[in-house]
């Protein structure tokens, strides 16, 4: 081909390019003209489920259209943040982050589809999660050392419940495992009513569980709290110690917020960042939240990625200690 027609034709392509920019320009100047679909990759019911609801309803008034949420539970978290990372990059999908997905999973799972770091974008943070340890009433301990003490004396390894491989409950377990020294097993659950059961029951030794799937049974006490995981104390159980207040240099909380795949418009994910954190100064939101036992942390997106990544750094030091993995 001539020089000539090359120069006519680079020409012809770029004159195309430029016709589209104010398609492109008006596209994301119009944005949200439709439903946005938020993905939660845990189960309906779930603490996840119930902050993308909160969540959803005050960004919705916001944004003047509707979010819809939609459960993609399953393989911890993977099944419905694959969703999020191979959906179109248009900001009509947002996805649920957490501790599980975004931090943990890539040092539990050997063929992740997605790579947290590379195939998202942060939004922001929601809130952090922490867990309360609970244990069967069948167990001679009072609090945390006590319960130390009683797993030494036993001639097996303590088993601990969670919702799953990289849940926040199974991280904490295995933190739990690597400062105490405690030889541990960790036995996944899909149903959190059979986890809580079988603890009550005493085939299960101890739980780190969400505050609020376990308040009504440990303030009636089928089963006994005797630690909270966070660096604070929690408003369900105002006398209850946290586990560093009793020895145990552990801060394990769980957490959840908001991301896109990779390759939104600046434009976009700047206003999902303005729409989250303006929702997240919503006082009755706020109390919403922390009614359920999480806590509100309002945190943009340059920070919350930050955050992400040192989670990750965190967790990959404590999973390759105890030596788990999830397939």
């Amino acid at each position: 081909m001539s020089q000539p027609m090359l120069t006519r034709r680079g020409a012809l392509l770029a004159a195309g390019s430029a016709a589209l920019l104010p398609g492109v320009a008006r596209a994301q100047a119009d944005w949200p003209n439709r439903p946005i679909r938020w993905i939660n990759p845990g189960p309906a019911g779930g603490a996840g489920d119930v902050l993308s609801r909160l969540v959803g309803d005050r960004m919705q008034a916001r944004l003047g259209q509707p979010v819809v949420v939609d459960n993609r539970p399953g393989a911890g978290t993977n099944i419905g943040m694959t969703a999020v990372a191979r959906a179109a990059p248009d900001g009509y999908t947002v996805g649920l982050a957490s501790i599980a997905a975004n931090a943990a999973n890539k040092w539990l799972y050997r063929n992740m589809q997605f790579d947290p770091e590379k195939d998202f974008a942060a939004v922001g943070m929601i809130a952090l999660v922490p867990n309360i340890v609970v244990i069967p009433p069948s167990v001679p301990a009072q609090n945390l050392q006590q319960f130390i003490a009683w797993a030494r004396a036993q001639n097996r390894p303590i088993n601990f419940g969670s919702v799953g491989a990289g849940s926040s409950q199974h991280l904490a377990g295995s933190q739990f495992q690597v400062i105490t020294g405690l030889a541990m097993q960790h036995l996944p659950y899909t149903n959190s009513g059979q986890m809580n059961t079988d603890l009550i029951e005493g085939r299960i030794d101890m739980l780190f569980q969400s505050i609020s799937a376990v308040t009504q049974m440990a303030q009636t006490g089928r089963m006994r709290a005797i630690a909270v995981s966070g660096a604070d104390r929690v408003a369900a159980f105002p006398d209850l110690p946290t586990m560093q207040q009793q020895g145990v240099d552990i801060v394990s909380t769980g957490w959840f917020g908001l991301c896109t795949p990779t390759g939104v418009p600046e434009p976009i994910l700047a206003r999902l960042e303005t729409e989250l954190l303006a929702a997240m100064e919503d006082q009755g939101l706020r109390d919403r939240i922390m009614a359920g036992g999480s806590v509100p942390r309002r945190m943009g997106r340059v920070e919350f990625a930050e955050f992400m990544a040192a989670e990750s750094a965190r967790w990959r030091t404590v999973i390759q200690a105890v030596g788990a993995t999830a397939d």
